[in-house]
């Protein structure tokens, strides 16, 4: 067969892929988020949850939790009628839990300056954010090294082009390059310029969080205040974390009080590395984390009655023999499913999973310990997910070859989350009528209706013979992983925005910057 023979078949075929995966694309991104239609899967009784609620009870009334640095904090739960003595505040017995109870909500919208991409948090509802706060970067052509500005444009794009990846993320990388006390501009400008999907925040100073709410305001202009309550729509949500065990600090209740008092969701997490700020056991972790979290969010309620917060766990296990780190272990998922079942009981939304892992690069360790938690992710009520695509080495690096892999494996967790079709079509008996005893499906009338979405796909796994796969290369997962995010961001597709609201956004950066020198603190 010659070229000229074969050149019309092969646009004819390319023509067919192009239009198939268009169709498919347009599927996946009619979803702004995931509503979950399979049971959570739970690992505890009544029993054993109740339990684990009066210990978390018995500790913020006996042992009590430090606040660190700030006496209006201190000042807030003593006017409550908690015992503040110096720093530590201890609670009556039920105090934090019946705060809670009064005012936080169970779900929130964030809204999005594109409103259809506008996310619901909590219920039944899944929402898939990027990997957050690695300092590295890694890729196959330039290895590991420190993340620029550039990186976190680049991962901002990426997740923005994906329908797999629901919410913008905060800092999906450090821009390692600019100042640390400037960079939260040039941060929270990139997901506003660069996506319209929702985002976080910046936490690293109450000035930071306060650039934060102003530029939000002055994105959303008009849409900021919510006419039917008169407060400002939620636009933000961001991560704060305790200081595990039991302690936080002034940084992260700075950042709380701006965010809370601005209607703004906070991300409350403690960060967990059992063995170390937690006891070693599942019961003991879940203990701390639920007192840590409660006390966060009922201080949000104290500041502002209503204000959406997240109850978020992060909980890591430790190597007793080193000391580092693991991930994708028994235990954490059963923190995990534990957690997320006292989340439900305090009527709070909750995050915590992802495709977390310990490997510093993008192969098999990776996967498993990845897919070892993505599952209990799904299977255990997760709300909000961070770290869902790119997290490598503990989360010190985000792999762009990663983050493309993680993307394949939360298009299937959409499927998995879509549960069992019974409608008509799902029950497939027009199918079972018309093929009968002894003959195959493929080419009946509901195989042919159905065999473009039939089945999830990943797009980067190689289904092909050996024969095919070593015509085309021979190419492993990474080195098709590879090829997948350079033709992403070759793909991109500028969302706009507005040159008014652009230019707005830019002169008050300017004018911030220059009113205070760089600094690396």
């Amino acid at each position: 067969m010659s070229d000229t023979d074969a050149s019309p078949r092969s646009r004819r075929h390319g023509g067919r892929d192009a239009k198939r995966a268009a169709r498919l694309a347009q599927v996946a991104t009619s979803v702004p988020f995931i509503v979950r239609k399979i049971p959570n899967f739970e690992v505890l009784g009544e029993e054993g949850l109740a339990l684990i609620e009066r210990n978390a009870d018995t500790v913020l009334q006996e042992t009590g939790i430090d606040f660190k640095g700030d006496p209006e904090v201190l000042e807030i739960w003593k006017d409550a009628g908690a015992d503040v003595q110096g720093e530590r505040v201890r609670f009556p017995r039920g105090m934090c839990r019946e705060i809670i109870a009064r005012s936080a909500p169970a779900t929130y919208v964030q809204h999005a300056r594109n409103p259809e991409r506008n996310v619901v948090i909590g219920g039944k509802n899944v929402v898939f954010a990027p990997n957050y706060g690695s300092p590295f970067v890694r890729d196959l052509d330039r290895g590991r090294r420190y993340g620029t500005i550039e990186d976190f444009q680049n991962f901002v794009k990426l997740t923005y082009s994906t329908p797999y990846l629901h919410h913008s993320g905060g800092t999906v990388c450090e821009p390692v390059d600019l100042p640390v006390n400037k960079r939260h501009f040039d941060m929270v400008y990139a997901h506003m310029r660069y996506s319209d999907k929702p985002f976080m925040g910046s936490v690293t100073h109450p000035d930071r969080a306060n650039d934060t709410v102003e530029m939000s305001r002055i994105l959303f202009g008009e849409n900021w205040i919510d006419p039917a309550t008169g407060r400002p729509r939620t636009v933000t949500t961001s991560l704060i974390n305790a200081n595990s065990p039991l302690t936080w600090d002034a940084t992260m209740l700075g950042a709380l009080k701006v965010y809370a008092r601005a209607n703004q969701a906070c991300l409350v997490t403690p960060f967990i590395l059992a063995g170390a700020m937690s006891p070693v056991t599942v019961a003991g972790t879940c203990t701390v984390t639920l007192a840590e979290a409660m006390s966060g969010i009922a201080l949000i309620q104290l500041l502002n009655p209503g204000a959406p917060a997240i109850l978020g766990s992060f909980a890591s296990s430790l190597s007793m023999q080193s000391g580092a780190p693991t991930f994708g272990t028994p235990e954490p998922a059963l923190v995990l499913y534990t957690m997320a079942s006292l989340a439900r009981r305090l009527g709070l939304p909750f995050r915590s999973g992802g495709s977390l892992c310990a490997s510093k690069v993008a192969d098999a360790q990776a996967a498993y310990e990845s897919a070892n938690t993505m599952i209990p992710t799904c299977l255990g009520g997760v709300n909000f997910v961070l770290h869902t695509a790119g997290w490598l080495e503990g989360g010190l690096s985000i792999g762009y070859e990663k983050f493309v892999m993680d993307l394949d494996q939360a298009g299937m967790c959409h499927a998995l989350l879509a549960g069992v079709d019974t409608s008509e079509n799902g029950q497939a008996m027009d199918a079972i009528r018309e093929v009968g005893p002894g003959k195959h499906f493929l080419g009946c009338d509901h195989t042919q209706r159905n065999f473009e979405t039939a089945f999830a796909r990943a797009p980067l796994s190689d289904n092909n013979s050996v024969e095919q796969w070593e015509a085309e290369g021979s190419l492993d997962m990474p080195k098709r992983a590879n090829a997948a995010w350079k033709k992403m961001l070759a793909d991109y597709a500028d969302p706009g925005l507005d040159p008014a609201i652009d230019e707005a956004l830019n002169d008050y950066m300017a004018r911030r910057k220059a009113s205070f020198p760089d600094s690396n603190v």
